[in-house]
């Protein structure tokens, strides 16, 4: 299992406490396809540390690569992006391990975007499909119980009737690619500054 402690809660933090919004939508739509995968400004989710894959409690939230050109959208970009990167850390741990992900399903807060959906599709280079349910924990534990209580014969027969898949993202090829090399510098950015969180406490 891969675990985030702070996921859309970033945004929630960087739209509210920082910009001064509820309108989430209207930050996001200065955000044109021609920008994505393109952006200078990375940003680490680790605003009360993390768990997978770092378990580093001292870790801690970042902007890195600004300049004067930099713009409010560039570093609204970065938290989404910087999210995706995140899970696309556990992701790759799986990979090490000999799973095959081709797909996966995303409800909760951050399913309500489109562009953060389109971000996690094309970073992680898989499809990504939008459930009917907005309460991804509290329905799989249902599920659980349904099972131990003899309405379904197991989790897989749960599942396959209770979710309800109502939108599919795919991933564009060229875009993936450049997320891709974007990933690559995110992912050195916390072994680099890591042993500097450690004095921030």
């Amino acid at each position: 299992m891969g675990c985030m402690l702070s996921a859309a809660s970033c945004n929630k933090w960087w739209m509210e406490d920082i910009i001064g919004t509820k309108d989430f939508a209207a930050q996001q739509s200065e955000l044109t396809d021609d920008k994505l995968g393109r952006n200078h400004v990375y940003f680490l989710p680790y605003l009360m540390g993390e768990r997978s894959p770092h378990n580093d409690p001292k870790a801690r939230g970042m902007f890195i690569g600004m300049t004067m050109d930099t713009t409010r959208a560039d570093m609204t970009q970065a938290v989404l992006e910087g999210v995706a990167f995140a899970l696309r850390d556990s992701f790759e741990v799986a990979r090490l391990l000999g799973i095959d992900i081709r797909r996966t399903k995303i409800c909760g807060g951050g399913a309500k975007s489109p562009l953060w959906k389109k971000m996690v599709a094309n970073i992680l280079n898989i499809q990504v499909d939008t459930l009917a349910s907005e309460e991804g924990p509290a329905l799989g534990g249902a599920m659980l119980a349904a099972v131990a209580n003899g309405e379904y014969e197991d989790v897989r027969q749960a599942a396959d009737a209770i979710v309800k898949v109502v939108d599919t993202i795919e991933p564009d090829e060229g875009l993936s690619r450049l997320y891709e090399e974007r990933y690559q510098t995110f992912r050195k950015i916390y072994p680099g500054v890591k042993g500097i969180f450690a004095k921030m406490q």
